[in-house]
């Protein structure tokens, strides 16, 4: 058992990393597509959109799915479907082929994304211990992946759907091969009677569940709101609003994204220690006088230290929320899993348009008032993980756990 959960948790890894890179391959090839269909940015900003509704749509279905066939049924098979169909955004000759191209590629993104988020709920159900935000690590190095890939592709002279034919093509083996190693099921839940670590029998929280999903999900609309701003603001911020260089306001981003990983990978040792509840309350509070230092600061040192804490603080906030739904409910945690990670998708494509908006009416770094504000609800509203199973306080690992 020992074997076969380690091979699990590398396999979870893979995937991860997997998922990372196929979509960081469309994210670098997206200039040279741009061009080849002739389209605006902004017509390209509706098409994203597109793809946004694809993934909602592949998480709904992926869910459900996950919880009735199995996660080594459904993450295999969503990473082959990410793959193979990774290369159609290149082959598009017109905005029209490209919009079907992303929506088809958006419904594969959501069914691994769901479906691998449930696997990691299992993993780290059967480790006792955090280790979901070390997963979501992991994703991020499948982007520099992707962004080197990209550039030796470029380099080569190869046609943006040939390079993504090959990535995908290793995707597809990737996927395959490393299926056996996932966990066939979720883990029973351990214990006389079947009641979790804190006394309370799953059947007696049952009820309120769905309710508590819910509030979960509305958390990570709001954090990954958050986020989605970053990624798309962060940058034009510090060229527009402190007047630098190019070269200076993409640093704003490295600085935000670089905190985001480093955070992830320091999380799950934190949650272990401190507990869910602890990371998500502190993290949302240091996001919130991060951006605060954002706003009001006018030195370079001072805006690069908001952004870095920013990321530091929201990093660890999403997979406690991801975790914490798919352990309300193990039989059900597919579909919890899609219910928190889509109404979270939806905030992380809503961020760049709701600042879009409001510099309509107010200046840019005004605009990220909102980020604090939705930061502050996030910590008032942390207690959420106080109830079900697995959140209030971690279990210490037997001495032969790997």
């Amino acid at each position: 058992m020992e074997r076969s959960l380690r091979a699990a948790r590398v396999a979870t890894y893979v995937y991860f990393v997997l998922y990372g890179t196929l979509l960081g391959t469309w994210v670098v090839n997206i200039p040279a597509i741009e061009e080849r269909v002739g389209i605006s940015h902004a017509a390209l900003g509706g098409l994203l959109v597109v793809l946004g509704l694809g993934a909602f749509v592949g998480m709904q279905v992926a869910g459900p799915l996950t919880d009735r066939l199995g996660t080594r049924v459904v993450v295999p098979a969503g990473g082959v479907l990410c793959g193979a169909t990774l290369f159609l955004p290149g082959l598009a000759q017109d905005p029209w082929t490209l919009a079907g191209a992303l929506l088809v590629f958006g419904l594969c993104n959501g069914c691994l994304d769901v479906s691998m988020n449930a696997h990691a709920v299992h993993v780290e159900k059967a480790y006792g211990r955090p280790v979901m935000s070390g997963f979501h690590a992991t994703f991020s190095v499948g982007g520099v992946l992707a962004a080197l890939a990209g550039a030796g592709a470029a380099g080569a002279g190869l046609h943006p759907a040939a390079g993504m034919a090959a990535m995908g093509a290793v995707g597809v083996v990737i996927s395959l091969a490393s299926a056996r190693a996932l966990l066939p099921a979720a883990p029973a839940v351990e214990g006389p009677g079947s009641a979790d670590e804190t006394g309370t029998p799953p059947a007696a929280e049952h009820g309120g569940t769905t309710g508590r999903v819910w509030l979960l999900a509305v958390l990570a609309l709001m954090v990954m709101l958050c986020e989605g701003a970053a990624n798309d603001w962060s940058v034009l911020h510090m060229k527009d609003v402190l007047g630098t260089s190019a070269g200076t306001a993409a640093f704003a981003y490295g600085t935000f994204a670089a905190a985001m990983t480093v955070g992830r990978l320091l999380a799950d040792r934190f949650a272990a220690r401190f507990g869910s509840l602890a990371i998500l309350r502190h993290g949302a509070i240091m996001a919130a006088v991060g951006i605060t230092l954002v706003v009001l600061a006018p030195w370079l040192w001072a805006v690069f230290t908001g952004w870095a804490l920013f990321g530091l603080g929201l990093s660890g906030t999403v997979p406690q929320l991801f975790s914490a739904a798919g352990h309300a409910d193990p039989a059900a945690a597919g579909a919890n899993v899609s219910r928190v990670a889509g109404l979270g998708y939806v905030g992380m494509l809503a961020g760049p348009a709701v600042i879009g908006w409001l510099t309509h009416v107010v200046a840019l770094n005004h605009a990220f008032v909102l980020l604090t504000l939705l930061c502050v609800t996030t910590a008032v509203g942390a207690g959420v993980l106080r109830t079900g199973p697995d959140r209030t306080r971690r279990r210490e690992m037997p001495a032969n756990t790997p």
